[in-house]
């Protein structure tokens, strides 16, 4: 009986653990949704970012995108390389320094006509002190992070 208990004991902590290992893992870890769901060409038009919705998506590099408009889902679907984030949307700072993050999809910076976001507005400010420093560190983890 002592035994069972035991067992029983065990097989409920390790449950309750993977349960709380679950809920740990972040949403953008669990999710294939890129940019938490933010439309990718709306960054391209100056104004702040828009949030995409589920009656226009697209997939690309295994994730899925959502877009404001049927006009932006289109203009993606027609050249994604042009839009998507790089890193598949990681945080830049993140890729530089060698682990994927996810992301604050309004902490981000369009250089050189390439999206970049990051984990926060604060790991922003530290990515922007050496843009192309970062930009190069990132190129060069990120085949090794794919």
């Amino acid at each position: 009986m002592i035994k069972r208990r035991r067992f029983l004991g065990f097989g409920l902590a390790a449950v309750l653990v993977l349960a709380v290992a679950a809920f740990a893992v972040p949403s953008f870890a669990k999710s294939p949704l890129a940019l938490t769901g933010y439309d990718p060409v709306s960054y391209f038009s100056g104004d702040t970012p828009l949030e995409g919705s589920s009656d226009f998506t697209a997939r690309h590099n295994g994730l899925t995108y959502r877009f404001a408009t049927a006009r932006n889902r289109d203009a993606f679907a027609n050249n994604p390389g042009r839009y998507a984030p790089q890193y598949d949307g990681y945080c830049a700072y993140g890729v530089s320094r060698g682990y994927k993050v996810g992301v604050d999809p309004l902490a981000y910076k369009v250089v050189n006509g390439k999206l970049y976001v990051n984990y926060s507005k604060s790991v922003q400010r530290t990515w922007s002190e050496d843009i192309s420093g970062y930009i190069a560190k990132a190129n060069r983890n990120w085949p090794g992070l794919n």
